[in-house]
Parts: C-alpha cells; sequence; structure tokens
C-alpha cells in the first residue's frame, strides 16, 4: 500500500512539471515581436512648383554660313577657329589674278568703246551738217545716227562687264557678314573653293544672344492655350522665365524668356517648335551644343508624396495607408508626369487628412502589418539634432 502511494504522488509531481513546463513553452511561443515604428505623412494639399523638361538645341543669334561667290584657290586664310571678328574682317583671300586680268581687259573695252563713241558723235555731227546744206541723203546722215547710237550701246554694254570683273575682283576677298565666332575651317590654303562647294568655308555665329530650340506637342499647346481659351501670343507674353540645364547637369546662372513658337504642327513628329532666347554676354554657350529647358509649371492644390513612398506592382504605383487602427493597406495611386526625381504629384487614389507609410515601403511592411506611426517630420528634426552630437 505504502508502494503504492508513493507511485501515485510521483505521478501527480511528474504532471505537475510538465503542466508547468508546457504552459512555460505555451507563453513563449504565444508572444509577437513588437509592431515596429515606421515612419508616417498626413496627405495634405499644396502647391508644386516641378518643371517640364525639354531637350534643346543651341544655336547662336544668326549663324552665317560663309560660301565663295567666285571659283578660286585659297592664297590666304586670314582667321582661325573659335576667332571673335567683327564685321567686314577680312576672312579669306581667293587667288586674284584671273579675276584682276579680267578688270584690266573690261577698262580697256571701256576705253575703246569710249573712243569709238566720240568717233561717232563726230561724224554723226558732221554728217548733220552736211545734211543741213543738202549736200547729202536722209538716209546717209540717218546711218550716221544709228552708227552713234550703237557707240553708245557699245559702252554701256563696256561698263557693265568692268562693273561685273570689278566686283567678281572683289569676291576674292571673302569678309564676315556679321560680328560673330569663327567655326571651323575645313579649307585651308591651296584648296579650292566654288560657290557649289557642298561645304561651306566656315561658319560665323554671332553668340552674343543665343536661341535655344526645344518641341511642344500638340497636347501640350492646348494646354499652353487652357483649350482656345487664351490665344498663343497672350500665353507668351505671361509665360515666366524659363532655365536652361547644360550637358553637364548644371544651370545656366542666366534664364531666358521664350520667343516664338511655330505656327505649324510638324506632321512626322507632331509638334511645334519653340524658341527662347537667352543673353550670352559671358560667350558661355556655343552654337551647336545641346541641354535641357526647364519650363515652370506652378499647380496648386494638389497631393504631393514622397517618391519613397510608393511601390510599384504590375505597372501599378501603390502607396500604403495607415488606418485608426495602425494597420497598413496598400493603396493604387496614379501620379502625375512631371517630377523632380524626389517627389510625386498624386492625381487619384488619396484624400487630404489620410495617413501614408513614408519608409519601410517594398521592404517592411506588407498588408494588415500593424506599426507605431512616427511623424516623419519630427523624426527627421530628430535625427537632424542628433547627427551633430554624434
Amino acid at each position: 500500500m505504502k508502494t503504492i502511494a508513493l507511485s501515485t504522488l510521483s505521478v501527480i509531481a511528474l504532471s505537475a512539471a510538465l503542466l508547468t513546463s508546457c504552459g512555460k513553452s505555451g507563453n513563449q511561443q504565444g508572444m509577437q515581436a513588437p509592431a515596429p515604428q515606421i515612419a508616417t505623412q498626413t496627405v495634405e494639399l499644396g502647391s508644386s512648383d516641378l518643371n517640364n523638361v525639354f531637350p534643346a538645341t543651341i544655336k547662336g543669334y544668326t549663324d552665317i554660313e560663309i560660301r565663295p561667290q567666285v571659283s578660286g584657290f585659297i592664297t590666304k586664310v586670314h582667321v582661325d577657329e573659335g576667332q571673335r571678328v567683327s564685321k567686314g574682317q577680312v576672312l579669306f583671300t581667293l587667288d586674284q589674278v584671273q579675276f584682276q586680268a579680267a578688270v584690266d581687259q573690261a577698262q580697256a573695252a571701256v576705253n575703246a568703246a569710249r573712243t569709238a563713241l566720240q568717233s561717232a558723235q563726230l561724224t554723226a555731227d558732221s554728217k548733220q551738217h552736211l545734211r543741213d546744206k543738202n549736200i547729202i541723203s536722209d538716209y546717209e546722215n540717218q546711218l550716221a545716227k544709228n552708227a552713234l547710237e550703237q557707240a553708245r550701246a557699245q559702252l554701256v554694254q563696256a561698263e557693265a562687264a568692268l562693273t561685273t570683273a570689278r566686283k567678281n575682283l572683289a569676291y576674292t576677298v571673302v569678309t564676315a557678314p556679321s560680328a560673330g565666332v569663327v567655326g571651323t575651317i575645313p579649307n585651308r590654303e591651296g584648296s579650292l573653293a566654288s560657290p557649289s562647294m557642298m561645304q561651306p568655308l566656315t561658319t560665323v555665329s554671332d553668340n552674343s544672344e543665343v536661341y535655344a530650340y526645344f518641341s511642344l506637342t500638340e497636347r501640350d499647346l492646348l494646354d499652353l492655350t487652357d483649350g482656345g481659351n487664351a490665344t498663343l501670343d497672350q500665353r507668351i507674353a505671361s509665360m515666366p522665365a524659363v532655365q536652361l540645364r547644360l550637358s553637364d547637369g548644371t544651370l545656366y546662372p542666366l534664364p531666358g524668356k521664350v520667343a516664338t513658337v511655330s505656327g505649324v504642327i510638324d506632321n512626322t513628329t507632331g509638334a511645334a517648335s519653340v524658341r527662347a532666347l537667352f543673353p550670352n554676354t559671358n560667350g558661355m554657350l556655343r552654337s551647336g551644343s545641346t541641354g535641357q529647358i526647364l519650363l515652370p509649371n506652378r499647380q496648386d492644390s494638389v497631393i504631393i508624396i514622397p517618391q519613397k513612398a510608393t511601390f510599384e506592382l504590375q505597372d501599378r504605383r501603390f502607396v500604403y495607408v495607415v488606418n485608426d487602427s495602425n494597420r497598413v493597406t496598400s493603396v493604387p495611386i496614379t501620379v502625375g508626369s512631371l517630377s523632380d526625381g524626389q517627389t510625386f504629384i498624386v492625381t487619384s487614389g488619396l484624400k487630404p487628412g489620410q495617413r501614408i507609410a513614408v519608409e519601410g515601403v517594398g521592404n517592411k511592411l506588407r498588408d494588415g502589418m500593424e506599426i507605431v506611426p512616427v511623424d516623419a517630420a519630427a523624426l527627421a528634426a530628430q535625427q537632424a539634432q542628433a547627427a551633430p552630437q554624434q
């Protein structure tokens, strides 16, 4: 009996120990990790100053191709590439020998025609005097007058040929039609130059001001005129200054102004050419370079959110909205085409007053997850204060 009693007590003790162990294990398995702290932001209406960006090509105020007007070998190149020249400055000299000879020949022809005219004049005067005395007939007198007129015409013709010869001689000295900067010079001394040559001798670009050419689509033009409620000229006159982003990513320090919009839309591209004028007093901009036009586009009463608060799934963009129970739910949104690389303008999917998660998107958060919301602005301020101390 004593043995049975001891066995019973041992079983009870073992059972109690097992129950205690199971209870502790169950409590450890039932414990959940604490909800993570996630920065959130309350959606509000604001103003956006994003820019429309358009590729642009820069051209000088005037880009004049220098071409010879007569054929001849280049005997002297008076300028160098990149040199600034003034209006009328000599650029090239062509071989003048044959053109000077043509001038001399034309001058001799003029002298001969002038002498012939004087002789015809004397003959005509003499014939007229004889006719007045009825010594010769009208026919003979008229022949003398005709010879005089013919001599006059030959003199005029000779003088015209002399003018042409002198002009051709002058064309052998090629000058700058305007002030500007000399472009490339593909042909040097000894090269044959002619009016029919494919390449110009050089190009003189007036870069005191430059044009930046870019394109606006038909839809852009309709938006610009507010669907026809305003004329294009009115909108151009009221447009704010534009900026030019250079090829290295820096901004040109001087603002520009949209000057003209082409009245014809290119059927192949569906766009119209637009020209913005920029001052170039320091000569920083050169004809032929490229850049981007930044056209301001201010929008009021729009929802702006950080790009890092969004994620993409199957070509759709989502954000995590935090509900009253501090649980997140993915919500699809649509955003505008304008972007500064850091923010989006939300066109649908969000309402003012909603809270969205702005960190952990794409790696920490999932639908239905509970979080501890932390105001993103306050968190950024705390981190900014802690940074100098660290």
